[in-house]
């Protein structure tokens, strides 16, 4: 049997299984990841969460684009894109909702930022700090040709004016839904990158998502261990060219 057929297999939910198990609230994982101090944080513009294109009219235009302007994009439309796939939109005594839905409000899912051309912005490796809409600065300089080498070649991802790139923390699905987490987090991430592919479109970008890429190359540009936290799926955005 391959590894795919086994995954599938022994992922499944059997009714005898879900019998007695009792979730282990104290140690329970963080929900947020936390860097230290010293790092250059950036705040993001104030997202607009009224208004905007109609939905039926963005799901009409969106279109996977692989060739891209090289210009700069406007600092609020990286900011809208990134509210709009994980940014908070109601905060209650004991919950912070977000945009995309996630498995449990467990949020294995967090978002990277590999900036090429962001008005405002240095090149470099960010990590998008959802409680307070900011970007944390990990690594300066262009990584958009390492990041399209990763890509298989997709050399989209160097001419991107910004790359999002999510990782899965988990433990923080696994501590719920044990071995069915790995099927959670990849549901998780194609609702968050559904997202992202609308929001880009209604600022006039585009967007193409990306799931081939090796692994520990892509690991190595966020410095992840691979293990705990490891990337699972990708977007480039940009100002779209004309399909050649």
């Amino acid at each position: 049997m391959s590894y795919g057929d086994a995954y599938q297999r022994l992922s499944k939910y059997r009714r005898n299984d879900l019998k007695g198990k009792k979730l282990d609230w104290e140690n329970r994982p963080e929900l947020y990841k936390e860097y230290p101090p010293h790092l250059e944080r950036l705040m993001l513009n104030k997202p607009q969460t009224t208004g905007g294109k109609a939905l039926y009219n963005l799901l009409l235009e969106r279109r996977s684009h692989r060739h891209f302007l090289n210009n700069n994009v406007q600092a609020e439309h990286l900011s809208q894109v990134l509210w709009a796939i994980q940014g908070i939109t109601l905060k209650t005594e004991h919950h912070q909702f977000r945009a995309s839905p996630s498995a449990g409000a467990l949020y294995p899912v967090e978002t990277y930022c590999v900036i090429n051309r962001v008005e405002g912005f240095k090149p470099g490796v960010y990590y998008f700090q959802i409680p307070n809409h900011s970007l944390i600065l990990l690594k300066k300089g262009s990584y958009g040709q390492e990041l399209a080498s990763a890509a298989l070649g997709q050399t989209m991802m160097k001419d991107a004016a910004f790359n999002l790139v999510w990782s899965a923390v988990i433990e923080r699905s696994k501590w719920k839904y044990d071995q069915r987490a790995y099927r959670y987090i990849y549901l998780d991430a194609g609702h968050i990158a559904q997202n992202a592919a609308l929001a880009a479109l209604s600022c006039g970008l585009s967007s193409c998502q990306v799931g081939a890429f090796f692994d520990s190359e892509v690991d190595s540009i966020l410095n992840l261990d691979g293990e705990k936290e490891f990337s699972i799926y990708m977007t480039a955005i940009g100002t779209p060219a004309k399909y050649r």
